[in-house]
């Protein structure tokens, strides 16, 4: 699972798709509908909200709001309570930046062409979320290449 804290705009369209697919999961968890994905890290900047519901409710707004100026059509429906972006999410601008080169590294792997429009573009954060300085969040899990050593990779 991944929810992204860029911007939409900067995902290809099977990483738009699988965002709001991956969301719409992450707001039956918050909501006790499923027992999957419980303890899921990405989870945290939700739960620490005064509603949940609301917080990740907003952040699918804002992910469908995109699929609206692609013309895709995200069934709004479907999210439980649509929030506002009154009470804005915090990021550090170091998990920006993890999520930068994270997102940079699918891209030109997936859409080469994608990857080249962003290749100089300063990331910018999905609307729910404030950017504040800080390290990569805590909540973090780092990907396969990164968490093996130099060493290993020498190997």
């Amino acid at each position: 699972m991944r929810i992204w804290s860029v911007h939409p705009r900067f995902l290809d369209g099977k990483g738009l798709v699988a965002c709001w697919r991956e969301t719409l999961l992450a707001q039956a968890v918050l909501a006790g509908r499923t027992r999957g994905y419980t303890r899921h890290p990405q989870l945290v900047r939700f739960r620490a909200q005064a509603d949940p519901i609301s917080a990740i409710g907003a952040y699918l707004a804002g992910l469908a709001d995109e699929a609206d100026v692609r013309g895709y059509r995200f069934d709004r429906s479907r999210i439980d309570r649509p929030g506002t972006l009154d009470a804005l999410v915090t990021v550090t601008d170091g998990q920006l930046a993890h999520e930068w080169g994270h997102l940079h590294e699918k891209l030109v792997g997936r859409s080469p062409e994608i990857a080249a429009r962003w290749h100089d573009a300063v990331p910018e954060p999905h609307p729910l979320f404030r950017v504040v300085p800080g390290p990569v969040e805590s909540w973090e899990r780092p990907s396969p290449s990164q968490a093996l050593s130099p060493l290993s990779r020498a190997v």
